[in-house]
C-alpha cells in the first residue's frame, strides 16, 4: 500500500517547500488543523493535497476506526498479551461504562480516583504526616511509564504546585537516590514506590535503599510509606499497609498510566482539582481523535505526517522541540511512549515488518538546542523533521519579553529549516564584507543552508493543566494510528525484557559468587576488568 506514495514522493524531488506558499497562498489554513485552542501546522513539508490524500486513504485502507472503535470500546487490542488498552476510561469523566469482557471498569475506575484524591488531600493538609509533622517532601520511586509521566508532568505543571516538594528516582545507579536525599528530612519526607509488580530490581533496590535511609535518620516507614502496585501481598510483606497501596487493571500499559494511580505523586503536587482539570484535557482530546474527521484530526494528521517522512521519505530519526523550558522532559517522555511502542520488527501476525518502523525520537528545549545539536538540523548531510511546541503566553506576565524573544526564537528555526540560503546569497554576503577570488567561494561554501527541511508547529495559548492532558493524548493516540497502519501491536514491550534477564544473569557474576563460565569474550574480561577497579 506504500507503492502509490512511493510514487509520489518520488514527483516531489527538487521541490521545494516556500515555492508551495507561493503556489497557494492559503496553504498555511489548508495544512493546519484545530481543536479547542490547539493548533497543528503541517504546511513547512512537502506535504500536497494529493500525498494528504493518499495518505488519508490508508485510513480506511486498514480500517482505523474499526481499531479506533475496538480500543475504546475496550476489546482485546493488545493481542499478544490478550489485553484491552484501555488508558483512556482513566480519563473517561463524562462518558458511560466502558466494558472489559462484559464487565464495566468504571465504577472502579470512580473509586481509585477518589481514593487518590482523599489520599492526597490529607497528605497535603497534614492529615497523614511523618514522626516529625507535616510532610515537606515526596519522593517518588519507580522506572519507565512508572517515572518518566509524572517527573515530566510534574514539571510542567510547576506554576500549579501548591502541595510538598516532590522528587523522582528512577536509575539504580546509587548516585541518583543519594543526591535526592541530600538536605531531606527523613522525619518530614514521604515516599512513594511505583511499581506494578513491586518486583522490578531498579525500584526495589532504591526503595529498600530509602527505608534504610528513613529509618536511620528517625522517620517512621511504617506510616511514611505508599505504593502504586497491583501486587498488595509484596507491598504488604514490605510494610505498607492496604489502604496505602494503590492498585490498577492490567489493562492500563505502563507508559500510558499517568491518568491513573501512577500520576499520583503530579496528583500530591498540584492538588485533585487541578489533576482533575488534566484529565478533562486527555477526555477533550479522546473526543476530538473519536469524532474529527481524517483530514481534520490532530492525532491522525500527525501520524500520517511522521509515517511520511519516516516511511516514505526514508528520514530515520525525528526531533521533538518544545520551545517552553517545563516541558523539558516530555523529549524523553516521548521516546518511550514511540519507541517502546512502534520500535518494532514484527507485524500483529508474526510475519517480519516490511520497511521502517517507528523512527528515533530525540530532542531538547529550545533555545537551548539552538547552540548545540541546530547545526547538524540546518547543515547536516542527515534530513531531521522537526516538531516545535510553543505557547502564545507564559506563566511569568513580568518576563514577557523573555516569552516573545522565545516565540521569535522557535517561528525563526521553522522558518530556517525551510528557507535555507543559497551559494548565491552567501556569496553575496561574503563579497560584502571584502572578500574575492577562491577565499570568497570557501568562506561562501561554509555557509550554504540547504533549506527544505521540513516541520511542524503545535502552537497553544498556555501550558494549563487541560493543554498538557490535551497534548500527552494527542500523542498517545498518534502512536496508535501509526501502529494501525504499519500493523504492528504498539501496547507490548517485550524489547526490555532480554537485557533484564541478562543482568539478573551477571549480578551475581559481578559480586564474585559466581564463575563466569559461559561469558563471551568481551563480557568476560569487562567483568574482569570492572572488579578489579571495584575494591
Amino acid at each position: 500500500m506504500w507503492q502509490e506514495l512511493k510514487a509520489l514522493h518520488d514527483r516531489t524531488q527538487g521541490r521545494r517547500i516556500v515555492g508551495q506558499f507561493k503556489e497557494d497562498p492559503e496553504r498555511a489554513a489548508r495544512f493546519s488543523a484545530q481543536t479547542d485552542a490547539l493548533r497543528l501546522d503541517y504546511s513547512k513539508t512537502l506535504i500536497d493535497a494529493s500525498i494528504r490524500a493518499a495518505l488519508i486513504a490508508l485510513c480506511d485502507r486498514v480500517d482505523l476506526a474499526g481499531r479506533r472503535a475496538a480500543m475504546f470500546g475496550g476489546a482485546l487490542v493488545n493481542e499478544t498479551e490478550h489485553r484491552a488498552a484501555l488508558h483512556t476510561a482513566l480519563r473517561n469523566l463524562d462518558g458511560g461504562p466502558v466494558l472489559v469482557e462484559g464487565q464495566d471498569v468504571m465504577p472502579q475506575v470512580r473509586s481509585g480516583l477518589a481514593r487518590m484524591q482523599d489520599f492526597s488531600r490529607a497528605l497535603r493538609d497534614g492529615t497523614l504526616s511523618g514522626s516529625g509533622g507535616a510532610i515537606t517532601d515526596v519522593i517518588s520511586i519507580g522506572i519507565g511509564g512508572s517515572d518518566l509521566g509524572p517527573a515530566m508532568a510534574t514539571l510542567a505543571l510547576a506554576p500549579y504546585h501548591d502541595g510538598p516538594r516532590l522528587h523522582y528516582v528512577s536509575n539504580v545507579d546509587g548516585a541518583h537516590l543519594a543526591d535526592t536525599l541530600k538536605g531531606l528530612d527523613p522525619k518530614t519526607t514521604w515516599v512513594n514506590v511505583s511499581s506494578k509488580t513491586f518486583t522490578t530490581v531498579e525500584t526495589m533496590t532504591n526503595a529498600h535503599s530509602a527505608r534504610d535511609w528513613m529509618q536511620r535518620g528517625g522517620g517512621d516507614p511504617a506510616r511514611q510509606f505508599s505504593a502504586i502496585s497491583c501486587a498488595g501481598a509484596l507491598a504488604g510483606a514490605f510494610g505498607i499497609p492496604p489502604e496505602r497501596v494503590f492498585g490498577f487493571a492490567d489493562w492500563v500499559g505502563g507508559r500510558y498510566s499517568i491518568w491513573g494511580p501512577i500520576g499520583l505523586p503530579l496528583m500530591i503536587a498540584v492538588g485533585p482539582d487541578t489533576f482533575v482539570e488534566f484529565l478533562r484535557g486527555g477526555q477533550a482530546m479522546d473526543a476530538h481523535f473519536r469524532t474529527a474527521a481524517w483530514g481534520e484530526n490532530l492525532p491522525v494528521l500527525m501520524a500520517l505526517t511522521g509515517l511520511w517522512h519516516s516511511r516514505v521519505c526514508g528520514f530515520p530519526t525525528r526531533a521533538v522541540l518544545p520551545y517552553d523550558q517545563r516541558l523539558a522532559r516530555l523529549p524523553a517522555y516521548l521516546q518511550q511512549l514511540e519507541m517502546e511502542s512502534n520500535g518494532k520488527s514484527v507485524a500483529m501476525d508474526g510475519s517480519a515488518l516490511e520497511g521502517r518502523s517507528g523512527p528515533i525520537v530525540w530532542g531538547e528545549p529550545g533555545t537551548n538546542g539552538q547552540h548545540a545539536f541546530f547545526q547538524l538540523l540546518h547543515q547536516g548531510t542527515d534530513v531531521v523533521p522537526c516538531e516545535f511546541l510553543i505557547a502564545a503566553r507564559g506563566h511569568e506576565p513580568e518576563m514577557a519579553h523573555h516569552h516573545r524573544l522565545l516565540m521569535a526564537n522557535c517561528l525563526a528555526q521553522s522558518k530556517a529549516l525551510m528557507l535555507g540560503r543559497s551559494l548565491d546569497q552567501a556569496r553575496a554576503m561574503m563579497e560584502a564584507q571584502g572578500m574575492q577570488g577562491a577565499e570568497l567561494e570557501r568562506q561562501a561554501r561554509h555557509r550554504v543552508f540547504e533549506g527544505n527541511r521540513p516541520s511542524v508547529t503545535l502552537s497553544y495559548p498556555q501550558l494549563t493543566p487541560f493543554v498538557l492532558g490535551q497534548l500527552i493524548a494527542l500523542y498517545e493516540h498518534r502512536v496508535f494510528v501509526e501502529g494501525v497502519i504499519l500493523g504492528i501491536n504498539s501496547f507490548d514491550q517485550f524489547g526490555v525484557e532480554l537485557g533484564k534477564e541478562v543482568a539478573t544473569w551477571l549480578t551475581p557474576i559481578l559480586a564474585g559468587d559466581e564463575t563466569g563460565e559461559g561469558l563471551d569474550g568481551s563480557t568476560l574480561a569487562l567483568v574482569d576488568h570492572l572488579r578489579q577497579h571495584g575494591g
